[in-house]
């Protein structure tokens, strides 16, 4: 055999190395995305000041079981979302879409809604309003200043939200509603294997108060952590938000 076809045989054999590696880094990461870990944007502002638009999150799938890909099927159940968890869903009214919302009632649970008021089988959720300020020489931030110094994205009229730290079981969280907004009461029960959901941002969020229940296979998996933030308005990164664990 000549040189010419031995430096042939080691040049396939190279690409073919090349090529089954390759070939296993995209099996691996399609079996992660499958079962483990996926990535999702925020593409509204409905869990503002939770979440923001142009958030990027990692989804941890498995945690409420392992499904078949591409299908609702789940053949290893683990847990059950908590009330107080943010989810990622499949959209009940359009399959092609995902949604991302917070658990308020879980399957047989009676929710009753008066206002800004929200109470889970005769039990009011406990909140505490907070003091918004601005932030001198920061246009990206609001302070909030209620004991704790902590900051939460900058919300355009501010001004004319009520901001409250809202606690569900074991979880605080931040939510908003928009000044003087008339609601109307809502009392419903959740029915078996479905879940109700809310965005954070209260009067801003087209959720279980407008389109129903999620059925338990629809749900994707529970919101980790933001990984990335692009502020389009700005044209910039939000480096803050880096690593932030969405609670």
């Amino acid at each position: 055999m000549s040189d010419e076809q031995n430096d042939n045989l080691k040049k396939k054999g190279t690409v073919r190395e090349y090529v089954e590696s390759l070939g296993l880094a995209i099996l691996v990461a399609l079996t992660i995305r499958a079962f483990g870990i996926e990535a999702f944007k925020i593409p509204s502002g409905s869990m503002i000041p939770t979440l923001s638009i142009g958030d990027h999150i990692f989804v941890n799938k498995f945690i409420y079981g392992l499904r078949i890909p591409f299908t609702k099927y789940k053949f290893i159940k683990v847990h059950e979302p908590k009330r107080g968890e943010v989810i990622v869903f499949i959209y009940p009214v359009d399959e092609k879409k995902d949604f991302i919302k917070r658990v308020i009632g879980m399957p047989g649970d009676r929710i009753h809604i008066d206002g800004e008021n929200i109470w889970v089988n005769g039990e009011l959720l406990k909140k505490n309003k907070l003091i918004i300020s601005p932030i001198p020489d920061d246009e990206r931030r609001l302070s909030v200043k209620n004991g704790i110094y902590k900051t939460i994205p900058f919300e355009n009229d501010w001004v004319h939200y009520n901001f409250y730290d809202e606690h569900i079981g074991d979880i605080n969280h931040l939510t908003q509603y928009t000044s003087f907004t008339e609601r109307q009461p809502l009392d419903i029960l959740v029915p078996s294997g479905k879940y109700f959901v809310m965005g954070d941002n209260r009067d801003n969020s087209a959720d279980s108060r407008e389109w129903g229940f999620v059925p338990e296979e629809n749900i994707k998996g529970k919101a980790m952590f933001v990984w990335l933030s692009l502020d389009k308005d700005n044209f910039g990164i939000r480096w803050r938000e880096f690593g932030r664990w969405i609670e």
